[in-house]
């Protein structure tokens, strides 16, 4: 019978080495179903979320040299483009976007759904703060009407975050611009900065 000092140093080995071999497998299993230009896309992102534009930017052009039209790494420039206030190129970057996708996707690509809507939406914020309003609420309706679970606003995590309890929405600033656009024009209110704010960019 075996020692019971030697059966748990056993166990506790293989445990040991079911975890190691386990670990080395998901690694594994995570680069070799990595495509051209994920590595660099992941590294903009983290860039961007540091603000740290100019290393973002780099990041997803490479990715697009490794990738030619890598989705996350269009996004992610456009991304960079409105948080440097370069309204022009965002704003052909997300209708490049949307056009290669229109083109591009399977009806099954909920993906691509996501990120098509997540573009219109973005575009319509870009509308949005340079005051073309109705062109910012053609897009939140498209975005809506692409797929409105990737644009429904942010979720719980996001608003313990921020501090925002009821955080605007691409749903509640299409609602209130089409209000506002019904009205005289003397009588609207298109702008509130506190309210704008909150917006946020959407990246699936």
């Amino acid at each position: 019978m075996m020692n019971p000092r030697v059966l748990k140093r056993f166990i506790k080995n293989m445990a040991i080495l079911i975890f190691v071999m386990f670990s080395a497998w998901a690694l594994w299993e995570m680069y070799t179903d990595e495509k051209p230009g994920d590595y660099a896309t992941r590294e903009g992102d983290i860039r961007l979320s540091e603000g740290n534009y100019e290393e973002a930017l780099t990041s997803f052009n490479r990715a697009l040299r490794e990738m030619p039209n890598h989705r996350g790494a269009l996004m992610g420039r456009a991304l960079v483009f409105i948080r440097t206030k370069e309204y022009d190129k965002a704003s052909a970057e997300l209708t490049y976007i949307i056009d290669y996708l229109r083109k591009n996707i399977e009806p099954d690509d909920a993906t691509g759904a996501g990120l098509m809507a997540a573009a219109y939406a973005n575009r319509g914020i870009v509308h949005d703060t340079r005051g073309r309003y109705k062109e910012a609420l053609a897009d939140y309706i498209e975005a809506l009407r692409t797929d409105r679970g990737a644009v429904d606003g942010p979720g719980i995590i996001d608003k313990v975050i921020y501090g925002t309890p009821n955080p605007s929405s691409v749903r509640k600033r299409a609602i209130y611009l089409k209000e506002q656009l019904a009205l005289p024009p003397e009588r609207r209110l298109l702008r509130v900065p506190e309210i704008d704010a909150e917006q946020r960019m959407h990246k699936p």
